[in-house]
């Protein structure tokens, strides 16, 4: 009787082993592109010798490293919980030039990073300030530097990323922020969503602007691309209150604004449609659409389903102010003074711009296992 129960735990093992490494053995390493949503790192040491820095200060990263770790949360984003799923380690930021292991993976998004490049919003006066040369096109090129110490010069290059998985965003968000910031009307803003979303679909498509090297991230290297849409930041503690409306109107249900989200979800619309057309175009690649805007509601909408407090719901973890949003341009999260809540998993937005840990991993469950992706990742890469 001990020795069938000894064999019964033994199976036991082995199947969860199995279950466990059945996504590393698909997909070897992971490449990220994008922005503050999934940064790890590439803000702090692009921005802090040129502008007061604060997501490098207590109390980020204090539910889950206990320390500030560049990652713009109290805790993991959204790739460090695809990276554990895959059986990857975390992704080192790729302008901290460490010792890590590159061949496995690199993140090369950056908090602030724009789809369209930076030169573009100043030309045409929609940044209130100067901004970091970290947009799309520009991650792209860190991704080609690094690619002949990922691949050997020798081999087909499609084999080398074979078992790759590429995550293309989210962009978008900080593109229409700025041009929002820039007092531009609903209609405006909507007026820039066909040149985001084709800057976001030619990237997937290409990891070079030269045009003597097209479709290169797909044909040349990316088997499977995950593209990710917006989430809704009209629901964002900051846009809340930069954006303040005396219009009851111009919210929703949720009181959250409507005209920003209404921009969010046409770009999410547009986008998607663009992804059926790279699907047709390359029906080799695997190329995923993942929801950020549904998760987001879904959480606001049910808030006592996950455990946030009703009230607390469009309120900022950490910040200053009190009031509906609890969020203060002169006092913000990693400042001198400013304290988070007591209870992070219980609140959507962490700082007014990102979400908590516990929101990242709900995203991420989404996108692995599914509704919130299509097709779901793990689906994908298992097929």
């Amino acid at each position: 009787m001990e020795l069938e129960l000894l064999f019964s735990l033994v199976f036991l093992l082995l199947v969860r082993i199995s279950g466990a490494s059945s996504g590393s053995r698909n997909i070897t390493s992971m490449f990220t592109l994008g922005d503050s949503y999934i940064d790890t790192g590439n803000f702090v040491i692009m921005a802090a010798p040129v502008i007061p820095v604060w997501i490098d200060k207590p109390p980020y990263g204090e539910t889950f490293f206990g320390r500030p770790s560049g990652r713009p949360s109290d805790g993991r984003v959204i790739i460090d919980f695809i990276a554990e799923e895959l059986g990857l380690p975390f992704l080192p930021a790729s302008l901290a030039n460490s010792s890590d292991d590159v061949s496995r993976g690199v993140n090369f998004a950056v908090g602030g990073a724009t789809a369209i490049d930076v030169g573009f919003f100043e030309r045409n006066s929609l940044a209130p300030f100067k901004l970091l040369n970290n947009s799309l096109d520009v991650q792209l090129a860190w991704f080609e530097k690094l690619r002949p110490s990922l691949c050997n010069t020798t081999e087909d290059s499609r084999g080398c990323f074979s078992k790759s998985l590429f995550i293309v965003g989210e962009f978008g968000v900080n593109d229409y922020n700025f041009i929002w910031m820039a007092n531009k009307t609903e209609g405006e803003v909507r007026s820039y969503v066909p040149k985001v979303v084709k800057t976001i679909a030619l990237a997937v498509e290409s990891s070079s602007s030269s045009s003597d090297r097209p479709a290169e991230l797909i044909d040349d290297g990316a088997a499977y691309v995950v593209v990710p849409g917006n989430p809704p930041t009209g629901c964002s503690p900051t846009v809340l209150t930069l954006r303040r409306s005396p219009d009851a109107a111009d919210y929703d249900r949720v009181s959250c604004l409507r005209g920003v989200n209404d921009v969010a979800r046409h770009h999410n619309a547009l986008l998607r449609a663009a992804v059926g057309g790279l699907r047709a175009r390359h029906p080799r690649a695997t190329i995923i659409f993942a929801d950020f805007y549904e998760p987001i509601r879904k959480i606001l909408e049910n808030s006592g389903q996950f455990g946030v407090v009703a009230g607390d719901v469009l309120k900022a973890c950490c910040g200053a102010g009190g009031g509906a949003y609890n969020w203060n341009s002169s006092a913000v999260c990693g400042m001198p003074g400013v304290a988070a809540c007591r209870d992070p998993s219980a609140y959507v937005s962490w700082d007014g711009l990102h979400f908590t840990e516990a929101v990242n991993h709900y995203v991420a469950k989404g996108w692995l296992h599914g509704p919130y992706a299509d097709p779901p990742i793990l689906r994908a890469i298992h097929h």
